[in-house]
């Protein structure tokens, strides 16, 4: 990595742009960088830190500072750019941090955020842009000069006073510089994965023990008393010999368990005959108690019969004579039904006659039918009064519906002239109407060839807007595949030239002994050149070739798509302008001019739908125009044929009326005089009829008499009124029938009880007692439950054991395998962390390769040191432990003039620096080799010359020149007055009231 170009801007003490020529400056291989303290020296590096990792060094990257300076005018912003050469590619960063500007618009400021750009060269195409991404720059610069930023400083700008701390520091605070620049994290990484392995293994066993341990208790729950006569387990989980115990201790409860069970079987068979007997005996005794309790039965039932037999006979006379009885009761009822009869005509007769006049009241039927006939023919004679009567009521009618028309017609006429008075008015307000649609449907028509061309724009807006984002993709794309394209031709190239540098190795490998060489011609191969490392072959270099052509490819379709893309845009664009090519409007201007003609069409529109409408009304109102005046003519012939029709109707209803007043009599009508003499007719008719209806039914009766008197006499009985007395229903004698049934069944079933014989022989026997055969039974009832309890839970003791102990074995089996992982990865890690026995001085795995990093850096600086201090010091690495500290990186000194090893902070001053400055050099090509090989052309040593002497000093120096023998540039930031004389190539930074300044001094 070499320098070219440093641009500094209002960047900390530097108030306005101060360039630094890098290139100038290493044209000599040592040059100085001095100044006085607070002039910015320090500075200058911060800016290539800045630069390259968007960060100044850590020291100086404290939470709330600001890089902006202080000097610098409010309007100038604060940037940093540098251009260099690394990884064979010639760029230009630029960097701005976050920094306050003035607002564009009012006073104030506003924060502006921090902005990343690169550029590369190509001598074909000059300076092009790379990227503006802060996450894509950072990743690039990383990738091509291969360190950290941590790494960086130290290896890079070497500062002095860091590295004489690690000379004093004790072997804690050297491992956490060493990690920082060697980034060992991936081997702390390896230790923590490998204690988390060990914390997961050693969950793992025991959770298997906890599962093996749960299950032993199950066993012990199962085992019962058994369980708890055992010897308990006194392994805990995690612990050795924990599985063996369970299964031995499992094996005792199963044993236990069986023998158990054993008795059980032998107590139920004995409790299943005491059972059997037991049930014998109650049942025997059940039976003689049956046998004495039914025959008690009978004899109670035998004197209840005997007590019930009166009442037996009674029911027996009783139903006797009812059925006697029962002959009778249809001439009963018929002398009834005739009694009945003859009371309702009596009763319809009485009042037939109280409807009638007193004269009338004792007539009898034949003089009724007289008048109700007489009657009837003067009903018939009033038949022509009344339909004259109708005919004048009709008449009356006819009048009211003739005054009601003459009264329409009168409000008809009124109507008429009042809306014809308005009709002139009503007939302009109709054509403006009409005037005012059409004038609106010509507005719309117009606004409708505005409308389309403006949703045109704006839709054409609408994609613009969208294309303009596919058009910043598609740049970033083709960015991309650019950047894809230069490291996939780079990586070629690179190949390609490894190559050419091994093309010997390749050549020889086609070598045959006795045939030519097709490069020489000589059969002789003496020394045939073999493969170094990192050797590229045909294949390797055809992949990349491939890869470089599909890179290329893909850029050529990013291209492309790009100008596809602005084509589009640009096509967008111009539609989305419209005839107004002037100005570009945005997507909210055209909306609201679409929303604003969208409306002015709607509302003419609107106004030119009601064309139609008024033309119809206009229509409509003439057409009611000429009816009105037709019906106001017609309205005033109707008042005088009225008026004839009136007089007609006068004349018949005069002598209509005549004819009705001579027909009516003293009755207010016709008809009421009607009326009446049909309800006279009607009365005397039924009187007619209730007189027959009467007789017929005293007839009747009589008949019914006498044959009542003839059934009781043959039935047995004196009179009708004892066989009535006699007479039962259906339902009693039911009842006394079955009363007798009863009793009958009740002596049958008696008799044949008494006939039994056992029951007779038990009643002879002494008194039963099943209630104490009851009690032996239940004893061996719950004798033999208890025992059949007792040998299930043992038989289901047996089993769960069992089944208990092969999940114990099986957990035994899948545990083995776990245990034995553990076991080796708690070695593993144990050996990782240092805390394993086989670790015999305690070291970390990190610790480890710090140590031998050290070790490495040890021997690059003492090749520098013995220069430095005229072959008398060499720096050693030591892995020995001091006081309980873990060894591993120790660092000492050995001084041949006395040949003692003694620790690096016996050091004086001056040694101490050029020790640092020897450990730093040596750091630096370490870390180098460690990056990739990435070539450091430009380093920086900041201070610590002022404690060494003229000679020492010297030495020094020539060390430094010695460096140029790699084509490297050295800078010495310090202000010791006595390098300016022996370094002529100096860059000298002024402080100044405005803002520091840099001033080239060459030689």
């Amino acid at each position: 990595m070499r320098l070219h170009r440093l641009s500094i801007t209002a960047f900390g003490p530097f108030g306005a742009t101060q360039e630094v020529d890098f290139d100038a400056l290493s044209s000599a291989g040592l040059f100085l960088l001095h100044g006085p303290t607070g002039a910015g020296k320090t500075s200058v590096l911060d800016a290539v830190c800045f630069a390259l990792y968007g960060a100044v060094p850590g020291a100086r990257q404290s939470p709330g500072a600001s890089l902006r300076s202080d000097h610098a005018p409010v309007d100038l912003p604060t940037e940093v750019q540098l251009e260099l050469t690394v990884g064979g590619r010639r760029l230009e960063v630029t960097r701005s941090p976050a920094q306050p500007r003035p607002k564009k618009r009012g006073d104030g400021f506003t924060m502006e955020k921090a902005q990343s750009r690169l550029r590369g060269y190509d001598p074909e195409r000059g300076w092009h842009a790379l990227s503006k991404s802060h996450q894509e720059i950072g990743e690039e610069l990383t990738q091509l000069i291969g360190m950290s930023r941590d790494q960086f400083c130290q290896v890079v700008l070497l500062p002095q006073g860091d590295f004489a701390r690690f000379l004093r520091s004790d072997a804690e605070a050297r491992g956490k510089l060493l990690g920082r620049l060697f980034d060992t994290r991936r081997f702390a990484a390896v230790e923590e994965r490998l204690a988390e392995l060990r914390r997961g293994a050693e969950a793992r066993v025991t959770a298997a023990d906890e599962r093996i341990l749960a299950l032993a208790q199950r066993i012990a729950q199962a085992a019962g008393p058994a369980g708890a006569e055992a010897t308990p387990i006194a392994a805990r989980p995690g612990e050795p010999g924990l599985a063996e115990a369970v299964l031995e201790w499992a094996a005792i409860a199963r044993s236990t368990a069986r023998e158990r069970l054993d008795i059980a079987h032998r107590v139920v068979a004995w409790a299943e005959d005491r059972q059997r007997g037991a049930r014998h005996a109650l049942d025997a005794v059940r039976e003689l108690a049956r046998l004495q309790q039914r025959y008690e039965e009978t004899r109670l039932r035998s004197a209840a019969l005997e007590e019930r037999r009166p009442e037996h006979d009674r029911c027996q006379k009783e139903l006797e004579r009812a059925r006697k009885a029962d002959r009778v009761a249809p001439a009963l009822e018929l002398r009834e039904e005739a009694e009945r009869a003859y009371r309702a005509a009596s009763d319809g007769l009485g009042r037939a006659r109280a409807l009638l006049s007193p004269e009338l009241r004792d007539v009898g039927a034949d003089r009724l039918a007289e008048l109700e006939r007489k009657f009837q023919q003067e009903l018939y004679a009033l038949d022509a009064a009344r339909e004259a009567e109708e005919r004048s009521a009709r008449i009356d009618g006819e009048r009211v519906r003739l005054n009601r028309e003459a009264q329409a017609d009168d409000e008809l006429i009124r109507e008429a002239d009042a809306w014809l008075a308005d009709w002139d008015t009503t007939r302009a307000a109709l054509k403006g109407r009409v005037d005012a649609s059409q004038e609106a449907a010509t507005r719309a028509e117009q606004l409708a060839g505005l409308l389309a061309p403006a949703r045109r724009r704006l839709d054409a807006a609408g994609r613009r807007d969208a294309l303009a984002t596919d058009v910043q993709q598609a740049e970033e794309r083709l960015t991309g595949a650019r950047e894809q394209e230069l490291d996939a031709r780079k990586s070629w190239l690179d190949l390609r030239e490894r190559r050419l540098r091994g093309i010997a190795a390749e050549l020889a490998a086609g070598l045959v002994a006795g045939e030519p060489c097709t490069v020489c011609g000589s059969a002789d191969h003496p020394v045939p050149a073999s493969p170094g490392d990192g050797h590229v072959d045909r294949e390797t270099e055809e992949r990349a070739l491939a890869a470089q052509q599909s890179a290329e490819e893909a850029r050529a379709r990013a291209e492309q798509r790009l100008g596809l893309v602005r084509e589009r845009h640009a096509a967008a664009e111009t539609e989305a302008r419209g005839d107004d090519a002037s100005a570009s409007s945005t997507v909210a201007e055209l909306g609201e001019l679409v929303d604003r003609l969208t409306g002015e069409h709607a509302e003419a529109h609107r106004l030119a739908a009601a064309t139609n409408p008024a033309r119809e009304a206009l229509t409509a109102a003439e057409r009611e125009h000429t009816e009105r005046l037709e019906q106001r003519q017609e309205a005033h012939g109707r008042m005088s044929a009225r008026t004839a029709a009136r007089e007609a109707l006068d004349g018949e209803q005069a002598r209509l009326q005549e004819q009705i007043a001579a027909a009516r009599g003293e009755s207010p009508s016709v008809a009421a005089h009607a009326e009446r003499l049909t309800r006279r007719v009607a009365r005397l008719a039924d009187a007619a009829e209730a007189v027959r209806t009467e007789q017929d039914a005293a007839q009747r009766r009589k008949e019914a008499d006498d044959r009542l008197s003839d059934a009781a006499f043959r039935a047995g009985f004196d009179t009708p009124e004892a066989a009535a007395a006699t007479l039962l229903d259906a339902a009693a004698q039911r009842d006394l029938q079955h009363r007798i049934d009863t009793w009958q069944a009740e002596a049958a079933a008696v008799a044949d009880r008494r006939a039994e014989r056992d029951a007779r022989e038990a009643a002879e026997q002494p008194a039963a007692q099943p209630s104490s055969a009851q009690g032996e039974f239940e004893t061996a009832e719950w004798l033999l439950r208890e025992a059949s309890s007792a040998l299930a839970a043992a038989d289901e003791r047996c089993g769960e054991l069992t089944r208990l102990s092969r999940q114990a074995a099986d957990e035994v089996r899948r545990l083995g395998p776990v245990r034995q992982e553990y076991e080796r990865i708690a070695r593993l890690a144990g050996l990782a962390a240092g805390t394993s026995a086989d670790n015999e001085r305690k070291m970390r795995l990190e610790a480890y390769v710090l140590a031998a990093r050290l070790e490495q850096v040890a021997a690059a600086a003492t090749a520098r040191l013995q220069r430095m201090s005229s072959g008398r010091y060499t720096l050693v690495h030591s892995d020995a432990r001091t006081g309980g500290r873990r060894a591993g990186l120790g660092l000492h000194v050995v001084d041949a003039w006395t040949g003692s090893e003694r620790d690096t902070a016996t050091l004086s001053g001056g040694e101490t620096f050029f020790a640092s400055l020897a450990l730093a050099l040596g750091l630096a090509d370490v870390v180098t080799e460690e990056a990739g090989g990435v070539r450091l052309d430009t380093l920086f040593i900041d201070e610590g010359f002022g404690s060494l002497d003229d000679q020492t000093l010297d030495e020094v120096l020539d060390v430094l020149d010695s460096l140029r023998e790699r084509d490297r540039s050295v800078g010495i930031v310090s202000h010791v007055a006595d390098l300016r004389r022996r370094i002529p190539v100096r860059l000298e930074v002024v402080k100044e009231r405005q803002g520091s300044s840099v001033r080239h001094r060459l030689a």
